[in-house]
């Protein structure tokens, strides 16, 4: 048994999150979490809201309410929803706690003390309308790279260039949207992680098996030089500078963001007695730590964060494993919170089952390449998989057995050449099953999962029992007990990807409060016969219903899809 950290891209608060960002760090996290649980290791899941910077204070402006309020609210928000997923976070935290305040004065000390941090004086522009040093995301202008209108003084949405506030043209204030600017001189510190670059190209070229869109997203940064930056801003909302002269400024949120995985488990740590956070971040070299992103904070978490702990001098965890997956688009444009263009996890669960999302998602991954959501691929994969392949295999077998040999497991005859092709078929696939899972190769593990499905039904349609019943009855109660075998192995083996669906295969061969049945071994994967003849079974509602083409036309006239 190992030791196992797993953190997710902390989501920002300002309101619910897009199917983008569930696909993009949470999902995939959740069902290595899962599966790593089911494997018997120490699993630690960890995250958070990411709750400072200027759009936290724009969206409470915006909704007429104090920052601390609105963002106490968006973080039950968000948690309610991430629940309705089944997100298995051993804690969900908050960027704003107590925790995550005093670990970030911490780092920003130890770095500083280091040589790493350093006062600069810098131009920075000031609103006379607002009476106000305007940080990045409170000045708005069009983007100098790609001539986007609406880019962001920190990034621009469109082409994802970092950027500083005054290289926007025709830059606008984003609290009153005045024009009227001016550029005057302000003091901050700076990070001046230059001085990083050699250790930690050193760092992320001795990685092995990273995803190349990682490592190639990372040397792009280091390949173009690293430039210093700036880690305070001129606001009142975030973790404050506790530095004479800096009254008044808080630190920049992407300094203080990536400490709340830090903050987080400490957070965690706190609820209960006994627990402890250090272990698994100080000097954890018996932990194996995973993150998950999507390729837009790749930057952050190769460059930003592993040269902040290198900066402390101290033995923080460092990332063993960066897993990054490319984005989930809607008919081709990019998702996006801001402008509120695709579907939102909300609306998604009021619409399918969380199952058939994380099922959907899983197998679509945009793990090599972006992928294009549309409400037809929807359908169709759901219908195929989830209702054919699997429900309808499951609905079958049961109801035919409780008709013909009542409802326990009849026994039948002993196992031949058709029962034993069967078991060296399944074992290869759970075999194969597990690699991806353990790759976390997602879309892989998902097509694996469908084959075993797929290969019980294609047993069932040599066997034909419900045929067979007539002519030779013993053979019929066999493939019907192999199948009923199959489908108590789906259940633990389903777990990591659709677990609502798990626990409903669980609860057809055991009392609803039995413990989850346990990963299979190789050998019970072979053999299939982990149910005694005799066991007794209930035959559930239907797993998941088949999504209509009236379904179809619905959603893409809800959620605004582009015309055929």
């Amino acid at each position: 048994m190992a030791r196992h950290l797993v953190t997710s891209a902390l989501p920002y608060i300002n309101g619910v999150k897009h199917l983008g960002n569930l696909v993009g760090s949470m999902l995939p996290a959740d069902v290595y979490a899962r599966y790593l649980r089911e494997r018997g290791h120490d699993v630690l899941y960890i995250c958070a809201t990411d709750e400072h910077g200027t759009p936290a204070e724009l969206a409470a402006r915006e909704a007429d309410l104090p920052v601390a309020e609105y963002c106490r609210r968006q973080h039950d928000a968000q948690k309610a929803v991430y629940d309705g997923f089944r997100l298995s976070f051993d804690h969900f935290g908050r960027s704003s706690s107590t925790a995550n305040k005093e670990l970030t004065q911490h780092f920003a000390s130890r770095m500083a003390a280091n040589g790493y941090l350093v006062e600069r004086v810098v131009k920075q522009i000031y609103s006379p309308h607002d009476g106000r040093f305007l940080p990045d995301r409170y000045v708005v202008g069009t983007c100098p790279h790609c001539g986007y209108e609406a880019a962001r003084g920190d990034q621009c949405e469109n082409c994802t260039r970092l950027l500083d506030p005054t290289e926007l043209i025709n830059p606008r204030s984003a609290v009153s949207g005045s024009t009227d600017l001016e550029i005057r001189d302000s003091h901050h510190l700076f990070f001046e992680q230059s001085k990083l670059a050699p250790r930690l190209r050193e760092w992320i070229t001795t990685r092995e098996g990273w995803p190349l869109l990682t490592t190639s997203i990372a040397l792009k940064w280091l390949n173009e030089g690293l430039e210093d930056r700036g880690v305070t801003r001129d606001l009142s909302w975030g973790v404050p500078v506790d530095r004479e002269g800096f009254e008044g400024k808080v630190f920049y949120v992407w300094f203080d963001a990536p400490i709340e995985y830090i903050g987080a488990t400490r957070e965690w740590a706190e609820l209960e007695p006994g627990r402890e956070w250090q272990s698994w971040w100080y000097g954890a070299e018996d932990v194996h730590y995973t993150q998950f992103m999507a390729k837009d904070n790749v930057p952050f978490h190769t460059i930003f964060f592993p040269g902040m702990e290198m900066a402390t001098g101290e033995p923080w965890k460092i990332a063993d494993y960066v897993k990054s997956v490319n984005w989930l688009t809607y008919y081709g444009g990019k998702f996006s919170t801001s402008r509120k263009h695709g579907i939102f996890t909300d609306a998604a669960l009021e619409i399918l089952p969380s199952d058939a999302w994380r099922y959907f998602l899983v197998a679509n991954m945009p793990e090599s390449d972006d992928v294009s959501f549309t409400w037809e691929l929807l359908a169709a994969q759901c219908n195929k998989d989830l209702a054919d392949t699997l429900g309808n295999l499951v609905n079958r077998v049961l109801a035919f057995g409780a008709k013909r040999f009542g409802e326990t497991v009849p026994a039948g005859g002993e196992p031949g050449e058709a029962e034993h092709e069967l078991g060296g078929h399944v074992a290869a696939l759970v075999a194969e099953y597990e690699q991806h899972l353990e790759d976390m190769q997602f879309r892989k593990a998902a097509h694996a999962l469908r084959s075993l499905w797929a290969e019980a039904n294609a047993y069932l349609g040599v066997k034909l029992p419900w045929t067979a019943v007539k002519t030779d009855p013993e053979d019929a109660a066999l493939a019907v007990r192999t199948a009923m075998n199959l489908i108590a192995l789906f259940a633990p083996l389903a777990r990591p990807v659709i677990p609502d669906t798990a626990a409903r295969l669980d609860a057809i061969f055991g009392a609803e409060d039995a413990a989850p049945s346990p990963w299979p071994t190789a050998e019970q994967a072979r053999r299939l016969d982990t149910l005694a003849p005799g066991t007794a079974f209930t035959v559930p509602p239907v797993l998941f219903r088949k999504i209509t083409p009236e379904d179809v036309d619905g959603w893409r006239e809800r959620f605004g899809a582009p015309a055929e």
